[in-house]
């Protein structure tokens, strides 16, 4: 009977979080390295389903830089990233596209198995990402940007309960397509779609202050402390384009932004539907 009680009690915390984000957007991106556990994507997805459920507007964006790092491996050919991006030549491309697409659909799949509606999109499917070239000090391939987003397709998907499910491939005005980082795109989609949240979900617990010490969790952080933390190197590597996502994505009209551990059971429902939430969130 206690258990019961205490189920019925983290419900009743969860009411009024429900009731706040009714028909809200919630924009999730998840990583490859993610997609490369079954129990962690399984567990993600649930929470996602729930969140659909509920009456909330999950949108889901991907990568799979871990799968897509493999099958070069397996082919004998050369992995190169410039500034944080994946050198993308023609027959990288081709595997970056093939990979992309077939998480994308695993996805779709088990969604639908879980009982909600899901799709699936990128700038090929429902042409959802507008894309252009990327420009760097180099030429670095198919690597581009966020030009525009089919906002209505994919509100027109959220309208019908249909969960969209995005791989961050562009489309450009010549047909080309474009590599385009996920963190990058999820916050565009996030920004033009008036979302309410942006939750970036990791491999670790959030902003720290060292890696070391898993009790100096940065729980807020705000736009102005930033620049501050990157010059003391508390923030670097691969979290400076995430940063960097979610005060583009703040600037931008969307309310909260978040960086999670997508490991943790859970994750997206503490964060949105509890008092104390997990991670990181950066606000304005």
């Amino acid at each position: 009977m206690k258990k019961a009680i205490q189920k019925a009690d983290i419900l009743l915390e969860a009411l009024p979080y429900i009731k706040k984000f009714q028909h809200k957007v919630m924009v999730i991106k998840c990583g490859g390295r993610q997609l490369m556990n079954k129990h962690i994507i399984d567990n993600i997805l649930q929470d996602i389903v729930f969140m659909n459920c509920v009456g909330l507007n999950p949108v889901l964006i991907h990568g799979g830089g871990p799968s897509i790092n493999q099958t070069l491996q397996d082919l004998g050919k050369k992995i190169e990233f410039h500034q944080g991006f994946r050198v993308t030549d023609k027959h990288t491309l081709t595997v970056v596209v093939k990979e992309l697409n077939k998480l994308n659909q695993l996805m779709v799949k088990k969604i639908r198995q879980l009982g909600a509606k899901a799709e699936g999109l990128s700038g090929q499917k429902g042409k959802a990402i507008k894309a252009k070239k990327l420009h760097f000090d180099k030429n670095i391939g198919f690597v581009g940007e966020v030009a525009a987003i089919n906002t209505q397709g994919i509100k027109n998907l959220l309208k019908r309960g249909v969960v969209p499910v995005l791989t961050p491939l562009g489309i450009g005005r010549d047909n080309q397509i474009y590599n385009i980082n996920a963190d990058m795109a999820a916050a565009e989609i996030a920004a033009q779609l008036g979302a309410w949240k942006l939750v970036l979900l990791t491999d670790v617990q959030g902003i720290m202050y060292s890696q070391r010490d898993k009790n100096s969790l940065i729980s807020t952080l705000k736009i102005a402390e930033i620049k501050a933390l990157i010059k003391k190197g508390i923030i670097h590597g691969g979290m400076l384009p995430k940063v960097a996502s979610c005060v583009k994505a703040l600037k931008n009209g969307v309310k909260k932004t978040h960086i999670i551990d997508g490991g943790t059971p859970r994750s997206l429902l503490l964060e949105i539907f509890t008092n104390e939430g997990i991670g990181t969130q950066i606000v304005s």
